[in-house]
C-alpha cells in the first residue's frame, strides 16, 4: 500500500475514533495544539523529534502523520535523514527498519503534497 493511501487510511480510522471518543480525541487534539507551536522548538524542530520518537517506537501511523505535518513544516529530507539517524542510534535495529520506512514515506508524500505538485 503507498503511503498516501495509508495517510488516507489513517485518516478515516481518527473521524471514526473522534465519532467514537469526542471528549478524549478533543483533549488530546488540545495537548497537540499547544505543543504545535513555535516556541524555544520551532514546529519543523518539534515534527522532526515526533518523527523520530515514531520511528524508535515503531509506529508508523503516527511515523505518516508526523511526515505529513514536518513536510508542511517546512522539513527538508536532510533534516529528516539527521533526525532519523538520532531515532536509529536510540531504537537500535527496530528503529533502523522504520527509519527506512520514515524516509520512503518522506519521498511518496513530499512528491505528493509539495506545492510543485499541485502544479
Amino acid at each position: 500500500m503507498s503511503w498516501m493511501k495509508k495517510r488516507d487510511e489513517m485518516h478515516g480510522q481518527l473521524r471514526k475514533l473522534n465519532k467514537a471518543i469526542p471528549e478524549v480525541t478533543k483533549a488530546f487534539a488540545g495537548v497537540s495544539a499547544v505543543v504545535k507551536t513555535d516556541g524555544v522548538l520551532d514546529v519543523k524542530t518539534k515534527e522532526l523529534i515526533a518523527v523520530a520518537i515514531a520511528v524508535a517506537d515503531s509506529c508508523e501511523p503516527c511515523m505518516n502523520f508526523h511526515i505529513e505535518v514536518l513536510i508542511r513544516a517546512g522539513g527538508s529530507r536532510e533534516e529528516l535523514g539527521e533526525a532519523l539517524g538520532m531515532a536509529v542510534q536510540m531504537g537500535g535495529g527496530p528503529a533502523l527498519m522504520y527509519a527506512a520506512k520514515a524516509m520512503d514515506a518522506y519521498d511518496e508524500l513530499h512528491a505528493a503534497l509539495s506545492p510543485k505538485a499541485a502544479e
